[in-house]
């Protein structure tokens, strides 16, 4: 099922940013928790038909998530892990910036899986 393995890579993901965080490697952490994010983002969307293959269209599943359960705390949540995307690129953030966004990162997984 493909939103089982959506479902899996995000929080396999989410622990690699864990290490890589631990390990100091700030870039590298904040893309994989980036990448945790936007797979269980992919796995409600897939589950619901929505679009998911684009950033835009991940974007506009939260928009269609928050506008369903009136939860806008799920967009504050994304939005930091888009912030985590632009750190792997412009590397101008601090270890921890990225821990506590990774914890936000674990709030929103924790917030989206019952929905995938």
């Amino acid at each position: 099922m493909v939103t089982q393995t959506y479902k899996e890579a995000s929080r396999s993901l989410l622990a690699q940013a864990e290490s890589e965080l631990a390990a100091g490697d700030v870039r590298q952490a904040s893309e994989k928790g980036w990448g945790a994010a936007a797979q269980m983002v992919k796995s409600v969307a897939e589950r619901r038909g929505w679009a998911h293959r684009s950033h835009a269209s991940l974007y506009n599943a939260i928009a269609q998530l928050v506008s369903e359960t009136g939860d806008d705390e799920i967009r504050r949540l994304f939005a930091v892990a888009g912030d985590l995307h632009v750190n792997f690129y412009e590397n101008w953030n601090n270890a921890d910036n990225v821990a506590a966004g990774l914890a936000d990162v674990q709030r929103l997984l924790d917030r989206l899986e019952p929905f995938a």
